[in-house]
């Protein structure tokens, strides 16, 4: 079970540091917001390194919060089949995963 915990860390951190292997979502009220602040947010998401036991209970670096121009930002990476209807069976295998990361206001959680 570690091997596979390790595995998905090492996907979603991939994932979130290059956007390369999933798709990446912002919330409407996040897509409302300047076009400096929606960069300075997805260059934040990418750059995120303080995972905590509060944070990150499961050790996947699957979600984030972060304060960014006054506002609390939240992301959270998804595991989805590959039709993206149904949750993925195996979020370590990436070949049955798809990868979603959501880019959020905490209002919007």
């Amino acid at each position: 079970m570690e091997d596979k915990k390790a595995l998905i860390r090492v996907l979603n951190d991939s994932f979130r540091t290059t956007f390369i292997g999933g798709r990446v979502l912002m919330t409407a009220s996040v897509q409302a917001l300047p076009e400096q602040i929606r960069s300075k947010a997805l260059s934040a998401v990418r750059e995120f390194k303080d995972f905590t036991e509060d944070n990150d209970p499961h050790g996947e670096h699957d979600f984030g919060a972060l304060d960014l121009d006054g506002q609390k930002f939240f992301w959270k990476i998804d595991y989805y089949d590959g039709t993206e209807c149904c949750g993925s069976e195996d979020p370590s295998d990436p070949a049955r995963t798809a990868r979603v990361l959501t880019i959020m206001l905490s209002e919007d959680y």
